[in-house]
């Protein structure tokens, strides 16, 4: 009878990374056991050393590709994987879905409504629809954004599973840009709480003094929080009395977008 699971430790090529493969191998174990597997058991299946073993286990929780649970010991797929694989089969129609989006929410709050996702240590600004308002907000595809201190990053990383949320937390450096920013871990959880709570996230002038910005994500069929769109403009414009419209107006826009990527109220959201 033939395994599917290879003896990792036998196979000899000069193009070969080993270790590389040893990991892949783990991750596709893993992709078979719904309830995850203790290090002896990944061990033992995979033919690898104890060592190797957890120093892969361990770089794979680190990344968050894995989950690990203290009290069962074992380890499991996070959703990154099935996210990965969604984004490189459908980026296309996630924008094709968001853009006609952006510009119908621009036309309804005369904003510069935009669009973001998560890069590997912050934010990376997608796309925009242009406010009809003179002075306004424009920004370069592919212009990075802080996490700490702006409404997309709050959005999104408030809803991340809680292993992949650290690992962001752990690059963020809370640079202070004026008094309102915030600057330590403690703050910015309960901040990332109050988010979760009201569905929505501010930068009330944290970065730059005059300019407010309103974002909530947009969740992917799996619940994980693939995206946000945001509403930039000046606090002149967006008063308290103006949010209030906005943020149902917002709600409303990523609500549809979520929907159509397969989210619904059933959909647990990834923890």
């Amino acid at each position: 009878m033939e395994s599917e699971i290879p003896n990792m430790e036998k196979l000899d090529d000069n193009y070969k990374v080993p270790n590389l493969e040893k990991g892949i191998a783990v991750l596709e174990y893993l992709s078979h056991q719904p309830l995850g597997e203790t290090l002896q058991d990944i061990k033992v299946a995979l033919d690898i050393s104890q060592t190797t073993a957890y120093r892969i286990l361990n770089t794979l929780v680190r990344l968050g590709y894995l989950l690990y649970n203290e009290d069962s010991k074992r380890y499991k797929l996070s959703r990154k994987l099935l996210t990965l694989g969604f984004r490189s089969l459908n980026e296309h129609n996630l924008l094709e879905i968001v853009l006609p989006r952006l510009r119908e929410l621009r036309d309804e709050v005369k904003e510069t409504v935009c669009f973001g996702v998560l890069g590997s240590q912050k934010g990376i600004f997608i796309e925009q629809a242009q406010g009809h308002h003179t002075f306004r907000f424009v920004l370069s595809p592919g212009k990075p954004f802080d996490l700490h201190c702006s409404a997309p990053g709050k959005a999104i990383m408030a809803y991340l599973p809680n292993t992949i949320r650290d690992r962001y937390l752990s690059y963020m450096e809370f640079t202070r840009y004026n008094a309102r920013t915030i600057t330590t871990r403690e703050a910015y959880l309960e901040e990332l709480e109050k988010v979760r709570k009201q569905g929505y996230a501010m930068d009330n002038e944290e970065e730059l003094n005059g300019v407010v910005c309103i974002g909530a994500p947009i969740f992917d069929y799996t619940g994980y929080p693939c995206g946000s769109i945001w509403i930039s403009g000046p606090k002149d414009r967006l008063t308290k009395e103006v949010g209030k419209m906005t943020v149902k107006l917002l709600k409303e826009t990523t609500g549809t977008i979520s929907m159509e990527l397969g989210y619904g109220k059933h959909t647990k959201k990834a923890t």
